[in-house]
C-alpha cells in the first residue's frame, strides 16, 4: 500500500499508523485464502460485517467507464467501504479529518476500510483491473451520497 498527501505530492508518505488515526484502518494480509481468510473473519466479527464476496473490474467489464465514473465523484456511503485486494490495483482518495486529500493505493495483499461517512473517491490506475474481496452489513449501505460542491 502507498498513500500519499496529494496536495504535498507522492513524497509526502503516509505510514498505516497515520491512516488509523484518520480512523482508516488499513494492513497487508497475505494473499493466501487459508492465511488472510481467519483475519477477514475476526474482522467481520469486530464490525459487524455479516456478507462477504469478490468484485473483478477488468478491460472486458462491460461499461467499465461508466461503471468507475460513478466512483470517481466525492462521495460517502452509509456503511463503510471495506476492500482486500487479491489481484491489480486501485486508488482511494479519501479525506482526512481537517478535510485535505490522501491518496492510497491498493494493490494485492492490501486490507482497507474507509469508513461510513467518509467523503473519497475510487478510481482504477492504469490497468484498469483490480479484484477484491468485499466485506459488508448490508449493500443497501453503500449507495453513493454525492459531495455538493463548495
Amino acid at each position: 500500500m502507498r498513500a500519499w498527501w496529494l496536495d504535498a505530492g507522492e513524497g509526502a508518505r503516509i505510514d498505516e499508523e497515520t491512516l488509523r488515526s484518520e480512523g482508516i484502518p488499513a494492513r497487508a494480509l497475505p494473499l493466501d485464502p487459508e492465511a488472510h481468510q481467519p483475519d477477514l473473519d475476526a474482522l467481520k466479527a469486530e464490525r459487524g460485517y455479516i456478507e462477504q464476496d469478490v468484485i473483478a473490474l477488468s478491460p472486458e467489464t462491460p461499461n467499465l467507464d461508466a461503471l468507475c465514473a460513478k466512483f470517481a465523484d466525492e462521495h460517502h456511503h452509509d456503511d463503510d467501504e471495506v476492500r482486500f485486494t487479491l489481484g491489480g490495483e486501485g486508488i482511494f482518495d479519501i479525506r482526512s479529518k481537517d478535510d485535505r486529500w490522501m491518496r492510497v493505493v491498493v494493490e494485492p495483499g492490501d486490507l482497507i476500510v474507509v469508513p461510513a461517512g467518509r467523503h473519497h473517491r475510487f478510481l482504477l490506475t492504469e490497468k484498469k483491473a483490480i479484484r477484491c474481496v468485499r466485506l459488508f452489513r448490508d449493500t443497501a449501505g453503500w449507495v453513493p451520497h454525492y459531495r455538493e460542491a463548495g
